[in-house]
């Protein structure tokens, strides 16, 4: 929280323009276009730098060159959608909970990348999003989904992903693409507003043909191992240095 107030104090003249800017591209035909994304990652890159984040960004080759695939990352905390937005070169919508599909300037966002919010609580409206995801997928769009469904809470260990974040994929056939968030717990959830440094690894991408005989609970283990033994590697990296 005490960075968020950081951001917003060295940004508090330019502030309002921004989100002006974003509510702007969130109207009418402009949502969910590649100036909405552009939009969005220049105000996000000026947060960052504002709050003293720095992303480090690993595997940008291994997504897809054509869109319409899922990126699956971990879910740490309140700051995760950011370090993928200043990182990802391609344009892409999330699925959030609704409980904070309301929260100024994130609501705005989701207007401008066209994202969805879910209720878990109403399997109706969930089966309905799986399927809304899956035929914009089919259609070209690539989304984000934390398969963990919540925070984890427990800082770079993860907790078990959810097989039926998955279905949307499995539905449009497309590549799944797990990615790794490093320490991206640190900025939103602990106190300290020192710099500090956001690591985002994109693995290879998993192919339908890969995973077609999988059930939806093999893949989110599969996914979830993948990510695990990444994280492994770059923090023991990093301590080794």
């Amino acid at each position: 929280m005490n960075r968020i107030i950081m951001m917003v104090l060295r940004l508090f003249v330019k502030a309002p323009l921004y989100l002006f800017q974003i509510w702007w591209y969130g109207r009418g035909s402009r949502a969910g276009t590649p100036d909405a994304y552009e939009c969005v990652k220049k105000v996000t890159i000026a947060a960052n730098r504002a709050g003293k984040v720095t992303i480090d960004s690993y595997g940008i080759e291994n997504i897809p060159k054509e869109n319409g695939f899922v990126f699956f990352p971990n879910h740490q905390g309140l700051y995760d959608v950011l370090a993928v937005l200043e990182s990802c070169p391609v344009p892409f919508a999330f699925v959030i909970k609704k409980e904070a599909a309301n929260v100024i300037l994130l609501k705005q966002v989701i207007g401008a990348l066209k994202s969805i919010s879910i209720d878990r609580e109403d399997i109706r409206q969930s089966m309905k999003v799986i399927q809304q995801v899956a035929e914009e997928v089919k259609k070209g769009k690539n989304f984000l989904i934390f398969a963990e469904g919540t925070r984890s809470r427990k800082g770079n260990t993860l907790l078990d992903f959810k097989g039926g974040s998955f279905k949307s994929a499995v539905k449009a056939k497309c590549p799944i693409v797990p990615c790794a968030l490093i320490d991206s717990f640190k900025p939103f959830d602990e106190k300290s507003v020192q710099p500090t440094t956001v690591k985002i690894v994109y693995l290879p991408p998993i192919y339908y043909e890969e995973y077609q005989q999988m059930k939806t609970v093999e893949i989110a283990a599969e996914v979830k191992s993948r990510i695990e033994r990444a994280i492994a590697e770059h923090t023991s990296a990093s301590s080794s240095v």
